[in-house]
């Protein structure tokens, strides 16, 4: 079976999403983040002067078979998707993630756990899918189901 274990890292300028493979080869893969849950109400901020604050970094793909990705300033639904996923990969990549509440201690341009808590992340792949919820340590697992 499937797992996918799921992480945010906040870091300054840039924040990291990795997705981890320890279960089974899952081919190609769609990998979708929806903020719209989180309690900090987060959004995904890629360009100045858009709905961010402060600070803003693009999409960059870090590792694994990134083919395409679809995020827009301020949207909070992220999709990307993967041509292989093979048992034992990493997907990561970074952006910038901003809390649009004022719910953190952190302030608005750095996301404490609490913040992304809520927030869900759905895998796509070879006619199955999962889901899992982010907790308030930034991390989610998805479990039992293969793609391949």
């Amino acid at each position: 079976m499937a797992q996918i274990d799921a992480r945010f890292v906040e870091g300054a300028p840039k924040d990291t999403f990795t997705f981890v493979n320890s279960g089974c080869a899952l081919g190609a893969a769609t990998v979708v983040l929806d903020m719209t849950g989180s309690a900090g109400g987060l959004i995904f901020d890629t360009e100045g002067g858009g709905a961010g604050v402060e600070v803003f970094q693009p999409f960059e793909s870090v590792s694994g078979d990134v083919a395409s990705v679809t995020v827009s300033d301020g949207a909070d639904v992220l999709s990307l998707s993967v041509s292989d996923w093979p048992e034992g990969a990493e997907i990561s990549f970074t952006i910038d993630v901003d809390d649009v509440l004022r719910h953190g201690d952190l302030g608005q341009t750095q996301v404490s756990g609490g913040e992304i808590a809520g927030a869900e992340v759905r895998i796509n792949a070879g006619g199955a899918s999962g889901f899992a919820v982010f907790d308030n340590t930034r991390r989610a697992t998805i479990r039992g189901f293969c793609g391949a």
